[in-house]
Protein backbone atom coordinates (compact mmCIF):
# COMPACT_ATOMS: atom_id res chain seq x y z
CA UNK A 1 0.00 0.00 0.00
CA UNK A 2 1.13 3.72 -0.45
CA UNK A 3 2.80 4.99 2.18
CA UNK A 4 0.84 8.63 1.80
CA UNK A 5 -2.32 8.62 4.24
CA UNK A 6 -5.59 9.09 2.96
CA UNK A 7 -6.91 11.00 6.06
CA UNK A 8 -5.58 14.51 6.47
CA UNK A 9 -4.70 15.34 9.76
CA UNK A 10 -7.94 17.38 11.50
CA UNK A 11 -10.50 15.78 9.76
CA UNK A 12 -13.35 16.65 11.76
CA UNK A 13 -14.62 13.19 11.38
CA UNK A 14 -12.20 11.57 13.65
CA UNK A 15 -14.05 13.07 16.35
CA UNK A 16 -17.41 11.67 15.71
CA UNK A 17 -18.21 8.64 18.09
CA UNK A 18 -17.84 5.31 15.42
CA UNK A 19 -14.73 6.75 14.63
CA UNK A 20 -13.32 7.22 17.70
CA UNK A 21 -14.71 3.53 18.78
CA UNK A 22 -12.72 2.84 15.61
CA UNK A 23 -9.85 3.94 16.89
CA UNK A 24 -10.28 1.98 20.63
CA UNK A 25 -11.38 -1.06 18.79
CA UNK A 26 -7.99 -1.07 16.67
CA UNK A 27 -5.73 0.20 19.53
CA UNK A 28 -7.21 -2.71 21.45
CA UNK A 29 -6.55 -5.94 18.68
CA UNK A 30 -2.70 -4.73 18.32
CA UNK A 31 -1.28 -6.96 20.98
CA UNK A 32 2.57 -5.79 19.83
CA UNK A 33 2.13 -2.30 20.92
CA UNK A 34 3.03 -1.41 17.17
CA UNK A 35 0.06 1.31 16.97
CA UNK A 36 1.55 3.19 20.35
CA UNK A 37 3.21 6.20 18.44
CA UNK A 38 0.72 6.18 15.53
CA UNK A 39 -1.66 8.78 14.93
CA UNK A 40 -5.63 8.01 15.32
CA UNK A 41 -5.27 8.64 11.55
CA UNK A 42 -2.67 6.31 10.65
CA UNK A 43 -4.42 3.40 12.64
CA UNK A 44 -7.37 4.08 10.24
CA UNK A 45 -5.69 4.28 7.32
CA UNK A 46 -5.87 0.69 6.21
CA UNK A 47 -9.63 0.48 6.20
CA UNK A 48 -9.24 3.21 3.24
CA UNK A 49 -9.04 1.78 0.19
CA UNK A 50 -8.85 4.44 -2.84
CA UNK A 51 -9.32 3.16 -6.33
CA UNK A 52 -5.18 2.75 -6.74
CA UNK A 53 -5.27 1.16 -3.34
CA UNK A 54 -8.12 -1.36 -4.17
CA UNK A 55 -6.24 -2.15 -7.63
CA UNK A 56 -3.28 -3.12 -5.47
CA UNK A 57 -5.22 -5.86 -3.99
CA UNK A 58 -5.79 -9.00 -6.20
CA UNK A 59 -9.56 -9.70 -7.09
CA UNK A 60 -8.98 -13.15 -6.01
CA UNK A 61 -7.63 -14.00 -2.33
CA UNK A 62 -7.58 -15.40 1.22
CA UNK A 63 -7.60 -12.84 3.99
CA UNK A 64 -4.59 -12.64 6.52
CA UNK A 65 -5.00 -12.22 9.99
CA UNK A 66 -4.65 -8.72 10.37
CA UNK A 67 -7.30 -7.97 7.56
CA UNK A 68 -10.19 -10.55 10.03
CA UNK A 69 -8.92 -8.52 12.97
CA UNK A 70 -9.78 -5.13 11.24
CA UNK A 71 -13.50 -6.74 10.26
CA UNK A 72 -14.02 -7.93 13.72
CA UNK A 73 -12.98 -4.20 15.66
CA UNK A 74 -15.38 -2.88 13.08
CA UNK A 75 -18.52 -4.87 13.52
CA UNK A 76 -17.09 -4.72 17.59
CA UNK A 77 -17.41 -0.95 17.26
CA UNK A 78 -20.57 -0.75 15.54
CA UNK A 79 -21.98 -3.04 18.36
CA UNK A 80 -20.23 -0.68 21.11
CA UNK A 81 -22.36 2.23 19.87
CA UNK A 82 -25.30 0.35 19.46
CA UNK A 83 -25.09 -0.45 23.10
CA UNK A 84 -24.64 3.13 23.70
CA UNK A 85 -27.31 4.67 22.25
CA UNK A 86 -29.77 1.97 23.34
CA UNK A 87 -28.49 0.57 26.97
CA UNK A 88 -28.85 -2.79 26.08
CA UNK A 89 -25.74 -5.10 24.97
CA UNK A 90 -25.38 -5.91 21.24
CA UNK A 91 -22.90 -8.80 20.28
CA UNK A 92 -21.64 -9.17 17.45
CA UNK A 93 -21.41 -12.24 15.87
CA UNK A 94 -19.07 -13.00 12.64
CA UNK A 95 -18.99 -16.58 10.90
CA UNK A 96 -16.09 -16.30 8.25
CA UNK A 97 -14.50 -18.89 6.06
CA UNK A 98 -10.44 -18.94 5.25
CA UNK A 99 -12.13 -17.49 1.70
CA UNK A 100 -13.05 -14.45 3.15
CA UNK A 101 -16.90 -15.25 2.78
CA UNK A 102 -18.90 -15.54 5.97
CA UNK A 103 -21.61 -13.18 7.43
CA UNK A 104 -22.02 -11.07 10.13
CA UNK A 105 -24.42 -10.55 13.08
CA UNK A 106 -25.45 -7.90 15.93
CA UNK A 107 -27.44 -8.90 18.06
CA UNK A 108 -29.60 -7.33 20.95
CA UNK A 109 -31.17 -9.86 23.22
CA UNK A 110 -33.16 -12.70 20.96
CA UNK A 111 -32.94 -9.42 18.18
CA UNK A 112 -30.66 -9.52 15.54
CA UNK A 113 -30.51 -5.77 14.77
CA UNK A 114 -27.92 -6.35 11.87
CA UNK A 115 -27.06 -8.72 9.31
CA UNK A 116 -24.07 -8.37 6.58
CA UNK A 117 -22.80 -11.14 3.82
CA UNK A 118 -19.28 -10.82 3.68
CA UNK A 119 -17.59 -11.33 0.38
CA UNK A 120 -14.12 -10.50 -0.89
CA UNK A 121 -12.80 -9.83 3.06
CA UNK A 122 -9.38 -9.47 1.68
CA UNK A 123 -10.76 -6.20 0.18
CA UNK A 124 -12.54 -4.78 3.06
CA UNK A 125 -12.57 -1.42 3.32
CA UNK A 126 -14.56 2.08 2.30
CA UNK A 127 -13.51 4.44 -0.56
CA UNK A 128 -12.91 7.27 2.16
CA UNK A 129 -13.54 8.01 5.77
CA UNK A 130 -16.54 9.71 5.07
CA UNK A 131 -18.03 6.66 3.62
CA UNK A 132 -16.72 4.47 6.77
CA UNK A 133 -18.71 7.19 9.27
CA UNK A 134 -22.03 6.90 6.69
CA UNK A 135 -22.37 3.48 6.70
CA UNK A 136 -21.95 3.04 10.12
CA UNK A 137 -24.30 5.46 10.78
CA UNK A 138 -26.84 3.67 8.41
CA UNK A 139 -26.03 0.99 10.07
CA UNK A 140 -26.80 1.95 13.87
CA UNK A 141 -29.63 3.98 12.64
CA UNK A 142 -31.29 0.88 11.26
CA UNK A 143 -30.37 -1.34 14.26
CA UNK A 144 -31.92 1.33 16.53
CA UNK A 145 -35.19 1.68 14.78
CA UNK A 146 -35.36 -1.99 15.03
CA UNK A 147 -35.00 -2.36 18.61
CA UNK A 148 -37.48 0.42 18.94
CA UNK A 149 -40.37 -1.87 16.71
CA UNK A 150 -39.29 -4.96 18.13
CA UNK A 151 -38.21 -4.08 22.39
CA UNK A 152 -39.84 -7.42 23.53
CA UNK A 153 -37.42 -9.43 21.83
CA UNK A 154 -34.44 -6.71 22.18
CA UNK A 155 -34.76 -7.13 26.26
CA UNK A 156 -35.37 -10.90 26.21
Amino acid sequence: MNEALCIEPGNELMDSPFVKQMVVQLRAIDSYGTYDDWSNEKVLDPLILTKARRREIPVVGDPDEIVVARVKAYYNALSVRIEQECGMMAAPMINLSHEGFGRALIMVGKLIVADKVLRDVHRFGFESLEKLNEEATRIIDKALATIETFKDAAKA
